[in-house]
């Protein structure tokens, strides 16, 4: 029986960026001599097609920007172990100009949750797991925390490519960098600071 799914999640209370700012300040007054890492999670359902491509448009993202301090991975609410990235989204990555033939499958797992200051997923649901997990409250829909929400309300999900063409690799991986520009902006004043 999974645990309750933490009222954050569905009912109006703190906002989730009140939430991840105070919960990533915190982190860095913790340490006196060096600032920890802003850590982020991109969840999807297999762990091989959005959240690696999210993932590696992330971290060249972060590199670009010059940030050192920012960490970023990915998982699966229902991946496997070692599972490979799939033919579609390595072709759409590498067009972009990023390799992740090399990555291999993480399954979302309490202590993976718990190690993100912020979880970004791509569905309702993914959030959902996220939640039971035991990290609700500093999780968000990708489209909604890009948008400027703060968590479920007011946005959709990101397209699931697998089993598409390139062509809706490519489309996702375009509308995956669009949204994490957007995330990117958004958590600046942050990592900046």
């Amino acid at each position: 029986i999974a645990p309750p799914i933490p009222r954050l999640c569905y009912e109006r209370g703190p906002s989730r960026w009140v939430v991840f700012v105070v919960r990533f300040r915190r982190s860095m007054s913790n340490t006196a001599d060096k600032m920890e890492a802003l850590r982020l999670l991109f969840v999807c359902t297999g762990n091989t097609c959005r959240s690696p491509m999210a993932e590696a448009i992330a971290k060249r993202a972060a590199t670009s920007r010059g940030w050192t301090d920012v960490e970023v991975r990915s998982a699966g609410v229902a991946a496997y172990t070692g599972d490979i990235a799939s033919g579609g989204a390595v072709r759409a990555a590498k067009k972009n100009g990023v390799d992740i033939s090399g990555h291999q499958a993480t399954p979302l797992t309490h202590e993976v949750a718990a190690w993100a200051d912020l979880v970004l997923v791509m569905s309702s649901g993914h959030l959902m797991r996220v939640a039971q997990l035991g990290a609700g409250e500093h999780a968000s829909l990708l489209t909604a925390f890009a948008a400027g929400a703060d968590g479920v309300a007011g946005s959709g999900t990101v397209p699931d490519p697998i089993g598409g063409s390139d062509d809706e690799y490519l489309f996702t991986f375009s509308f995956l960098e669009e949204l994490i520009e957007r995330v990117f902006e958004r958590i600046e004043p942050v990592v900046v600071e």
